[in-house]
């Protein structure tokens, strides 16, 4: 009995030693596992063609753009600027040509990160969402949106609740050059040449047929003898100038002041060549549009006969036409 016993307790004592529990040691970690950033792609431009003509847009940002691009972007957006017309008035061609001045044709800094299409700044009585940007000064404040739809709607709102904007809805919702002035006029751009930028983007990507579009109007022709009310046709109103250098361009501001003193080169003797057949003399007022619709050529042919980076033309400037 005792020897059981005994072979019992040894038995325990090795069967003790062999089964010993691992040491398991685990630490706790304090901080809370944050999840990377990720940052918004931007879209992705396509590859140019040889015949491709880039667009540099600058207003809250500059942003080189391709032709192509822009017409995307009117062709995105062209439905929603064409219910703001019939809702609130403003014309379509005026909205797009804005959306693309501004966003840099959807590819600007403010627009990939606040869809803020039209460079509104935040005002006293913004309650939304907010981004900083550079413009005027460093880090001012602009409004950012959710959807791109809800930057086009308070846009709209933006102009019709403004009293410094009831003007322009006095104006033919078909007149897009009056609506450019106008707007500069009251203040919605610092830039100088912020109408002419409009009516460029305008005329150059025929912007005028949504308007037309809505109003159920055609879209007048240009009358090279009888000025349309509120307007200036290129056309209209050209007189003899100091014969310049090509090279010398001339610039007029809009509408001169009383007292506004236009400095005019002084006459050269330079002689020009005679425009032929297939070129044409750039003289006041022109534009690329009108000089196109002159030669029933296009914008566009112009453009990139004449490797054109925009639609910028001097006064005194030879351009091809075919």
């Amino acid at each position: 009995m005792i020897k059981k016993i005994g072979t019992f307790v040894l038995l325990a004592l090795l069967a003790s030693c062999g089964s010993t529990k691992p040491y398991i040691q685990t630490t706790k970690n304090d901080k809370a596992h944050k999840q990377p950033k990720t940052k918004t792609p931007l879209p992705k431009k396509p590859v140019a063609g040889k015949d491709d003509k880039t667009l540099t847009l600058e207003s809250t940002s500059r942003t080189t753009v391709y032709a192509e691009q822009v017409k995307q972007y009117v062709n995105n957006f062209k439905g929603i600027a064409q219910d703001n017309m019939r809702r609130h008035g403003i014309p379509a061609s005026i909205t797009l040509a804005q959306g693309i001045l501004e966003s840099g044709a959807g590819y600007g800094d403010l627009c990939v990160t606040a869809n803020n299409h039209f460079g509104i700044k935040c005002h006293k009585d913004w309650t939304g969402d907010t981004v900083f940007h550079d413009d005027d000064a460093a880090g001012e404040c602009f409004r950012k949106y959710d959807r791109a739809e809800q930057s086009f709607e308070d846009h709209s709102k933006f102009l019709t609740t403004r009293s410094r904007y009831s003007a322009l809805f006095q104006l033919e919702k078909d007149d897009y050059a009056a609506w450019a002035r106008g707007l500069k006029a009251a203040g919605y751009a610092t830039d100088p040449r912020y109408p002419e930028k409009l009516i460029g983007l305008i005329e150059r990507f025929e912007l005028a047929k949504y308007d037309a579009e809505v109003t159920g109007k055609a879209r007048p022709a240009i009358d090279k003898s009888t000025p349309v009310k509120g307007t200036v046709p290129a056309d209209v109103a050209v007189r003899e100038l100091p014969k310049v250098a090509p090279q010398t361009p001339v610039t007029v501001p809009d509408t001169p002041k009383p007292d506004t003193v236009i400095n005019l080169p002084e006459p050269t003797t330079t002689v020009q060549q005679a425009p032929t057949a297939d070129t044409h003399l750039v003289a006041k007022g022109d534009t690329l549009y009108s000089i196109s619709k002159k030669y029933g050529v296009t914008v566009d042919d112009i453009v990139k006969l004449n490797n054109l980076n925009g639609n910028a033309i001097s006064i005194g400037q030879t351009l091809k036409v075919k």
